[in-house]
């Protein structure tokens, strides 16, 4: 099993993380985004979409954070990090759709800036942010995960951008129940952490 990543990228981690947590070991293939690797016909042949991260596994190849979740949770048979019935699945698929949506156009596009240099509204993409990190705090009070009773994918699914939101110049001292979930996520045996970078020493000094 082989997972092409960028360290990072909080897409990539998702994968990564969740492979960690399972006990997996798969062979981590760093994609060198500055040098446009990701748009090269060998590696557009595993993604048309030129993204990390992608997984290889036997000939199997999954491209897309959320469905690397999806699939290594139903090739372990790990039903506790994915339901299989009906409201607990759904549950689940809920947050994966904030993972692509909300947070994608909130704390992942304010990191974006700061990390990556991309041209976006800061003021917007941060107050995105807060509106989706409000709602995380309420959905919170009172229970320790997102879907379930017990960690799941969709908590895999919120982490690495929220945990690093500060980087977008997003502040998480107002959300008590968020950082306690994220020390929550982190305190699970095979925790990998995605690694700080220059923007998010400063957010956090």
């Amino acid at each position: 099993m082989k997972i092409h990543h960028f360290p990072l990228s909080g897409h990539a981690h998702r994968a990564v993380l969740f492979a960690s947590l399972l006990g997996l070991k798969p062979e981590l293939i760093e994609v060198n985004l500055a040098a446009g690797e990701h748009k090269q016909p060998e590696f557009l042949a595993l993604n048309p979409f030129g993204q990390v991260p992608v997984l290889e596994d036997d000939g199997v190849v999954i491209a897309d954070a959320n469905a690397i979740l999806v699939y290594l949770a139903k090739k372990t048979g790990r039903t506790d990090w994915l339901p299989e019935d009906p409201a607990g699945a759904a549950a689940v698929q809920r947050w994966l759709s904030v993972a692509a949506g909300e947070l994608a156009y909130g704390p992942c596009a304010a990191r974006l800036i700061t990390v990556f240099g991309y041209d976006l509204n800061a003021e917007e993409v941060i107050a995105r942010a807060h509106v989706l990190l409000a709602r995380l705090e309420r959905h919170l009070s009172g229970r320790q995960w997102l879907a379930a009773d017990h960690p799941t994918i969709a908590d895999v699914a919120l982490y690495s951008y929220l945990a690093r939101a500060p980087e977008g110049n997003v502040d998480l001292s107002s959300y008590a129940q968020v950082r306690a979930f994220l020390a929550r996520i982190e305190a699970l045996p095979g925790f990998v952490a995605i690694p700080e970078t220059a923007a998010g020493l400063t957010a956090n000094a």
